[in-house]
């Protein structure tokens, strides 16, 4: 993985800001469909700017995780943690709607699919900014990854604050656990990362994370 330039540190928390200020006036504001919200704007409000971060600093996809290194490794890594945490994103699900229903009524292929390519480019989009971008970079400033573990995922969680007060409208209760359960996902996350290398891992973690919670309301 190339070095990043001394400017990196800058540009994590100009994009952490802008991605929390952005996304978060769009989940005040706006409740569109989720296949518009995750196949088309987040992709475009999230990864647009951190493809300029990088054409800037003279740094490819490589240098944030995207590479053909341990990935294998990653696959089977992230398969193995994937199962505990598809149970979590079950329970983040019971929060969400008031109850444990694990199928939708007339559950067909069609809303399989759906439910699976929303959660991969959700996955793609969020896990390439937060593990690949803002994780290494402040692992490698800090010198210290559990340091930088607990920091970025304290900022992931926050960054899913606003959904839950303007779009879901949990309670105070619902919001601490679902922050809690968020924040779990990231240190797993950025455990596994660190271990690879490779944002795959990441990437298949976050949509045996993500699938359930999409899929059963």
């Amino acid at each position: 993985m190339k070095k990043p330039k001394p400017t990196s540190m800058k540009h994590v928390f100009q994009l952490y800001a802008f991605i929390f200020v952005v996304w978060g006036f769009y989940r005040m504001l706006f409740d569109l469909p989720d296949h518009i919200e995750e196949l088309i704007l987040k992709p475009i409000l999230w990864l647009t700017p951190l493809i300029w971060i990088l054409r800037r600093e003279g740094l490819g996809l490589s240098s944030v995780g995207w590479t053909w290194r341990n990935l294998f490794k990653s696959i089977y890594l992230a398969i193995g943690i994937g199962m505990l945490l598809a149970i979590e994103g079950v329970f983040i699900n019971s929060i969400k709607y008031g109850s444990f229903n694990f199928l939708k009524e007339n559950l067909t292929q069609a809303m399989l699919l759906g439910a699976l390519g929303i959660s991969l480019v959700t996955a793609i989009s969020e896990e390439t900014v937060f593990r690949g971008f803002i994780f290494a970079r402040v692992w490698k400033f800090l010198k210290n990854e559990w340091t930088a573990n607990i920091l970025t995922s304290v900022m992931w969680a926050v960054v899913h604050l606003p959904v839950t007060i303007f779009v879901w409208h949990y309670t105070l209760e619902q919001v601490i656990i679902f922050m809690v359960l968020t924040f779990f996902f990231g240190v797993v996350s950025a455990i596994v990362y660190a271990r690879t290398g490779n944002v795959a891992s990441s990437v298949l973690l976050h949509v045996f994370w993500e699938w359930p919670i999409i899929l059963f309301r």
